[in-house]
Order: structure tokens, then sequence, then C-alpha cells
């Protein structure tokens, strides 16, 4: 590498440069296997997320030796969606990495090369995945990673890290993750990082997974205690989320080992509300004794790895947040979840825990890190979220993805909602009065009944939207305004003179006056 970069991106091969790795890779595996990899990667079956992978160079040879093995088949991604897809890749190329990679005459050498055995070294790849994402996703100290296993437990690791540390040598799991995808980082000494981050991100998420389904786990007679205490589930929350946010990839990831892994959804999601709750009312942060926001925060310290107990306590209920929203998006889309895995953040409208103020409160808190902080780690989240009866006001939720929200009789008095995806959200009954939304995406959305006095719709797409017994009045409006198909518009109250006598709007109401005519 140029002694004037510090890192590069890889780009992803092109139609020219991944022939040129076919025909290299032919004179390995000779012409019959390659061109069954080739068909392979154009089968229809084959997934697209599949098909992108195979333009990674680092990846795109361990496809192509899974293919060669016979581990990797069409039929592994029959009824996989976009995470499910990538999760079997990186399941099946994980055992091969352990078991497959190095063969001689049947036998397994990584055993002898590692002194571990497959299901430890499963183990260590899992954790350093969520050591390197946990000390921001380019590389991690051996000794955190090292320091992690052993409060764990695991014989054969401990074994091999204190033989190594007795002998004064650095290179005990070194040695060990280096057969894996993993090197020295050039940056920090003593540490490593993996040659393809979405991998340790995979892993990451993995190793998060396998604590979540540890909280499911019941004991007992009848089962009804939990292995894991409500003591030792908040720390272990916060031990595993105390860091920066879940991006989007290791949430796909997650998600989709959860689902595969038959975890009892609903438990988790009981669990992890009871967290949230008890989070957003300040009971981690205001405790007298055991602080568990502090406590990770020195735990990160002691790797190198700056933080602050604010900063955990702000993200470790961002990201459980994240986890709920997930599970409630799961939720929806099947029938006999819905109900059990619906996740209100304020609380069930009329019910005893409804707080109406808490999403608000949470978004105050989170500006502690900077402005905009909750859009920005929670946004891409939202989708599909149930936000009913939230006390809104003057939020600024720019930049957020509320495709689908569940708005219904929120308070949004001066919100931003400027330029704000709101493409078939439900604001039937909603307050916006003077709520900014410009050059929103407003199309097939509810707005009947809602209160939009005051509000900024210049450049708003409106249509197909609900505007059956709208407030329009004051509202700001230019000829960007997109009223077309608008349903019940000829309903609407307080509609400004100007606005009646423009050509596009009274087109629109005549439409809507006669759809419904044609309803009757």
């Amino acid at each position: 590498m140029p002694p004037n970069l510090e890192r590069v991106s890889i780009l992803p091969m092109g139609d020219e440069i991944q022939q040129r790795w076919f025909d290299k890779w032919q004179t390995i595996v000779a012409e019959e296997e390659t061109e069954k990899f080739r068909e392979f990667l154009h089968s229809e079956q084959c997934p697209e997320q599949v098909q992108e992978l195979a333009r990674e160079p680092l990846l795109l040879y361990l496809l192509a030796a899974m293919h060669r093995d016979k581990q990797l088949k069409v039929e592994m991604f029959a009824n996989a969606d976009v995470g499910g897809a990538k999760v079997s890749v990186y399941e099946q190329a994980l055992e091969w990495v352990l078991e497959k990679q190095r063969v001689e005459e049947g036998k397994n050498l990584n055993p002898e090369i590692t002194k571990l055995e497959p299901e430890d070294l499963e183990i260590l790849l899992a954790e350093a995945g969520l050591c390197v994402v946990q000390s921001g996703g380019e590389y991690a100290a051996i000794k955190m990673i090292e320091d992690r296993l052993l409060k764990q437990g695991y014989k054969e690791l401990q074994a091999l890290i204190e033989k190594a540390r007795q002998d004064e040598r650095e290179d005990g799991l070194k040695n060990a993750l280096a057969a894996f995808y993993l090197k020295s980082a050039a940056k920090a000494e003593n540490s490593v990082e993996f040659f393809h981050k979405s991998f340790g991100e995979f892993l990451c998420a993995k190793r998060m997974v396998e604590g979540l389904e540890d909280l499911t786990e019941k004991t007992g007679k009848r089962r009804k205690t939990y292995v894991v205490s409500d003591e030792e589930l908040e720390w272990q929350v916060y031990d595993l989320f105390g860091y920066r946010n879940l991006t989007a990839e290791v949430v796909e990831y997650l998600m989709a080992l959860l689902v595969k892994s038959q975890v009892e959804l609903v438990v988790l999601f009981e669990r992890l509300h009871g967290f949230y709750v008890d989070w957003s009312d300040g009971k981690f942060i205001e405790e007298r004794e055991e602080v568990l926001p502090q406590k990770k925060t020195r735990q990160l310290w002691q790797w190198g790895i700056e933080s602050g107990q604010r900063r955990v306590d702000i993200y470790t209920g961002l990201n459980v947040m994240i986890l709920l929203f997930e599970l409630h998006r799961y939720g929806r889309s099947h029938e006999e979840l819905q109900e059990q895995l619906h996740f209100y953040p304020c609380g069930k409208p009329g019910g005893e825990d409804f707080d109406r103020t808490r999403l608000l409160q949470i978004i105050g808190y989170s500006q502690c890190l900077g402005n905009g902080t909750f859009v920005e780690k929670i946004g891409k989240f939202l989708k599909d979220a149930d936000l009913s009866c939230a006390y809104l006001y003057n939020a600024d939720l720019n930049g957020a993805n509320l495709i689908c929200v569940n708005l219904r009789g929120a308070d949004l008095i001066r919100a931003n909602l400027s330029g704000v995806d709101l493409r078939g959200a439900n604001l039937s009954n909603a307050n916006l009065r003077g709520t900014d939304l410009f050059s929103a995406d407003l199309s097939y959305s509810k707005l009947n009944d809602a209160d939009l006095s005051s509000a900024n719709l210049s450049w708003v797409n409106l249509f197909n939207a609900n505007l059956n017994g709208v407030d329009l009045s004051n509202i700001t409006w230019d000829n960007q305004t997109n009223w077309s198909n608008a349903t019940g518009l000829h309903e609407a109250r307080e509609v400004p003179e100007d606005l009646q006598q423009n050509p596009e709007f009274a087109a629109a109401v005549a439409q809507s006056e006669a759809a419904i005519q044609q309803q009757q």
C-alpha cells in the first residue's frame, strides 16, 4: 500500500475483472467445475445478495472453494430473505473455514495448527467479531478478546491463553486467529482485524444472538425461572450493546440468525421490553450501588476504547430500541405474533405504562451526544413503528424513515418533518399545527381529521393521500404541492381562498368528488 494511505476500499469486481479471476480459477479446478460455479452464480435461484458477494475479491475465493467442496448449493437459499441469504453463505463459510479449508488425507489440520477444536475456534471467532465491532469496527486488542473469554470460562481457550501469558508470549490467540481471515492490525500493536469487514460483522451478530438466546432459557421443574436473572440480564445487555450504535448490516445478520435459531422471540421481546422501560425511566444511570453504564465504561477503558458512562447508557438503550423495532416489524408479517411482538415506545395508549412524552424524552436525552443523534442512530429503523398518541412537540425527525408509521393521534406541533418519507403513514387525528413538511412524501398516507393549520406543505407529495376532514387553515403551499388523486379532498376544512382558485387543487377536488359519487 502507498505510504500516503492509511486504508483503502476495495471496489466490487466488474464483469471483465471477474472473468479474469474465473480464468485463473480454471487452472486450479479445471474448466468443468469453473463453469458449474459460474452457472450457479447466474442461476435465477441464486439470490442477488450472493451474486453481490461474489463481486467482492476476498469473498469470491471463499464462495468458489465452498462450491467446489459441495458446501454451496442453490437449495440453501429456498425461502431466504435478504439477510437470510447472506447468513446462509457466512454460516457455510464459517463451517468450511473451520473444518474443510485445511484438510490433508481426509484429516482436518486446524486443531494441530491452532491447538483448538472447531467448536472452541468458533467461540473464539465470534468473540473476536464482537470485540472488533465494539472497538470501532476496524480492529480489536488481543487482550480484550482474551479477557472476555477468560471471564466466560471456556476451559480449552483458558488453557491456551494462560499458557501464552505464563510464557510471556503475545501470540497465543494471534496464531489461532491468523488462520481464519484475521491479521495483525497495522494501526495498533497486539491487535487483530478481519480481512473482510462483513465477515467480522456476521460473527459479531452471531455472538450477540448467542447472548440473547441465553436470556430466554428457563430452568426448574415447570420451566418458569430464567437461567439468567433480571440483574444478570441488565449487565449482559450493557456488555453486548453498550458501544456505539448497531449498524444496519449487523442488525440484518442478527435478525436472520435469531429467526433461524428458533429462539422464543416473544420471551426475548418481553425481557428486552422490561429493560427498555427501566432504562427510559433512568433506572441504571441513577443507580446508587453498581452503576452498570459506569462498569461498562471502565471495561472499555481498560482495552483502550474511549467512552463515557452517559454515552454507554444512551447507546445501550438505543440499541435495545432497535432490536424491539425489528422484532415488532417481524411480528407484523406473522399474524400469530402481531400482538405479542407489538412495540409501543410510549406504551400502549390507555395502558398503565403509557407515557406519551417518553419518546420525546429519549430524543432529548440522545441530544447529549449531539444534535440529531436519535434520528442518526435510530431513524433508519423506524419504518412500520407504532408511535400512536406520542407527544412529539417540536421534535426534529428530519432524515427518519417513517414509511407506514402509525402516528394516529400524535402531537407533532411545530415538528420538523421536512423531506421525511411518510408514504403510507397513518396520521389520522394527528396534530400537525405549524409542522414543517417541506418536500415530505405523504403519498398514500392517512391524514383524515388531522390538523394541518399553519403547516408548511411546499413541495409536499400528497398523491392518493386521505384528506377527509383535514384542517388546511393558513397552510403554506406552492405549485409543486401535489394534490392529485387525494381522496376526501372535497371534505377538507378551512381551505385558503387562494388555494381554492389554484387549477391543480380545483381539479383534485373535482376528482375527489367524482370518486365518491362513483362509489355511491
